[in-house]
């Protein structure tokens, strides 16, 4: 019988800003590692943490970084057994940087291998939660209803998964590569096509709304707390009611198929009923954030001073705004 594997992963975390709604860095760096353990189908086990702050980094930051650290790992299980600080001299460095090393197990027998035409593609609920939120806080946006970032540790979730379909073909998190980007690269890796449903892939109201707002497209927005998973279909009803069922995977949803390509493209069929294709992203998503001009010269739009200036627009129940201390060029 085959015997139990060790499995490792290192990950280096920068966010900008270092705090945002629903996490930190701190919170960020440990998810983000037991959640690279997680889909090798592993049992994250340690985790050690090396830290690289910028001279006269705030002491009153670094604790509250430390705490949420410590609370990150506490709450999953995977206690941080070991670390290192480092401090670099101004303007070499900025803020605070974050490498963690998680190590796992693989239980004996479990082997996540790749899809085969005719999987079913599952995700484990809402995407572009995380890069919302970041987003939101980075631009000075608010919201009437509040985005969170998504950030959690997933390994719970999976451990359920691979017990009740031990099968599984493939398990990724789409983290900063987003959901499209994460598919690509599994198509490009097993040399077969995928073909999604638009409608099927659940985003929440206001995340999609501002992204209708900026001209960003969910499918490219980083998640932190998500997994993709790719099974045999007969084995996905039974999948998807055991991710439901989990506080992490209650809105799980069967959004496509694997299907035979040499090209290994994606399609993807809109809301609307036509098909376009989902690519790798070119280049970084830039919000569609600019000057009020004759468009927005409305009674929900308003230039508050020479310096500076706001504006607000309610689409799909929900209420935008974006401020800035100085003017746009």
């Amino acid at each position: 019988m085959e015997a139990a594997r060790v499995v490792m992963t290192t990950d280096a975390h920068v966010v900008s800003p270092l705090f945002f709604p629903g996490g930190d860095i701190g919170s960020l760096a440990v998810h983000g590692t037991i959640n690279d353990v997680a889909m090798a189908g592993a049992r994250p086990l340690y985790l050690s943490a090396a830290f690289i702050l910028k001279e006269g980094f705030p002491l009153r930051d670094l604790e509250r970084i430390l705490a949420s650290t410590a609370r990150a790992s506490r709450d999953a299980g995977v206690p941080v057994i070991t670390g290192d600080t480092k401090v670099v001299e101004k303007g070499k460095g900025d803020g605070v940087f974050i490498t963690t090393t998680g190590v796992g197990i693989v239980p004996a027998g479990m082997n996540i291998s790749g899809d085969r035409a005719s999987d079913a593609i599952l995700v484990s609920g809402t995407v572009g939660d995380h890069g919302v939120a970041v987003l939101s806080k980075r631009e000075n946006l608010t919201f009437e209803t509040g985005i969170v970032s998504d950030s959690a540790a997933l390994h719970g979730l999976v451990a359920e998964m691979v017990a009740a379909v031990p099968a599984l073909h493939c398990l990724r998190d789409p983290t900063r590569g987003e959901l499209a980007a994460t598919l690509n690269e599994i198509a490009q890796q097993s040399g077969a096509g995928m073909r999604l449903v638009e409608s099927a892939i659940p985003v929440k109201a206001g995340v999609l709304a501002a992204c209708e707002l900026l001209g960003l497209d969910p499918l490219y927005i980083a998640n932190e707390g998500k997994l993709v998973a790719i099974c045999e279909k007969a084995d996905a009803g039974r999948l998807l009611d055991v991710m439901r069922r989990h506080p992490l995977g209650h809105d799980a949803a069967l959004i496509g198929e694997v299907v035979v390509d040499p090209h290994a493209f994606i399609s993807m069929k809109t809301r609307f009923g036509g098909s376009r294709m989902v690519d790798w992203l070119a280049g970084d998503p830039l919000p569609r954030i600019c000057q009020p001009c004759v468009c927005c010269s409305s009674p929900t739009a308003s230039i508050a001073s020479a310096s500076g200036y706001s504006w607000s627009l309610r689409r799909r129940g929900m209420r935008f705004r974006w401020s800035s201390t100085s003017a746009m060029p």
